[in-house]
Formats: structure tokens, sequence, C-alpha cells
């Protein structure tokens, strides 16, 4: 389940919260009286937000050449086809579908915009998924946060040592 808090605080207010969570309680449909536990793992993340990609005319290098495969003499007599080199990253990208030059520009301009968000978008994912396995663990119950007793109405922090009467932590007050 992912739950959204917006506000001024919310980070803070939910920031121990970050962990495995150990549920125990006895059903009402226990006739033998056994605990069942549960285990659900917490993980607070900002939003992710993606961006648009501004590229620099400093940061390109163009080349232009004859572009290959059939197309008869146009496409043996123009320098159609271009070559675009991103100086930064080193990415080079080559468009030589359409008989313009212009066009061939604008697609090589396309795909290394696309090209830059992907690679931006996919390091963004792998910094919010170690944050992610950095709060959450193992998810097993050694690595827990809190243990939450329903039958003896008791509420266990394992990280600081707290203790709570479970009806006071359902109502927020702790």
């Amino acid at each position: 389940m992912i739950a959204g808090v917006c506000g001024r605080g919310a980070r803070a207010v939910f920031a121990g919260e970050a962990g495995g969570h150990r549920w125990q309680r006895i059903p009402a449909t226990e006739k033998r009286g056994r605990v069942q536990s549960s285990t659900i793992t917490v993980a607070i993340l900002d939003e992710a937000v993606i961006a648009s990609v501004e590229v620099c005319d400093k940061d390109l290098a163009w080349s232009t050449c004859r572009s290959p495969g059939p197309g008869g003499q146009h496409v043996q007599k123009t320098d159609s086809a271009v070559q675009l080199v991103h100086l930064p990253t080193g990415i080079i990208i080559r468009a030589h579908e359409g008989k313009s030059q212009h066009a061939n520009r604008q697609a090589a301009l396309d795909r290394l915009r696309n090209r830059l968000l992907a690679d931006r978008q996919a390091a963004a994912d792998e910094a919010r998924a170690a944050a992610r396995r950095v709060q959450v663990g193992s998810g097993m119950r050694a690595d827990k946060r809190r243990t939450v007793r329903v039958q003896d109405g008791t509420v266990i922090d394992h990280i600081t040592g707290r203790t709570w009467r479970y009806r006071d932590y359902v109502r927020g007050e702790w």
C-alpha cells in the first residue's frame, strides 16, 4: 500500500516510522488462543519528480555525411545524415531516416533529450530504491522497528525502548 502525506513538517512527523513493524494479535475466530503475527515495512520517501532536460548548444558537436542505404541519387549527392555528440556525456546519436538534414537534426536532438531524460530517471530511481532498502532492511522479524501486541495492549519501540498503551497508540497519542 502507498500513502501520501503532504504539508509542513510531514516528513519529520513520520521519519521515525521507517523500518519493520510487527503486529501480534489473536483473531476472534481463533479457538485455541494462538497468536498470529504480521510484518509490514514502512519507508518514508520524497515524491518522485520527473524533470525536463535542457540541452545547451555549446554542449553539442554536429557533423554531417551522406546517408547510407537505398534512396537513389538524392541520398548519394546530399549530406542529409547527421551525427550528434553530446560533449558532457559522450553520447553519440546518428539520424539518417529522412531526406532533409533539418528533419534529421531535429530527430537526433529529440533522441538525445529522450536518452538524457531516461538516464536521469534511471539514476533517480536507483537512488530512491537504495534509500528504501536502507530504511526497510530485510523485512524479517529480527529487523524490526516496532512491535504492536494487541492481546497485551502494548506497543514497543525497539529503537528507543519506549512502550505505549495500545489504545493511546491507535488514537495517535504517542
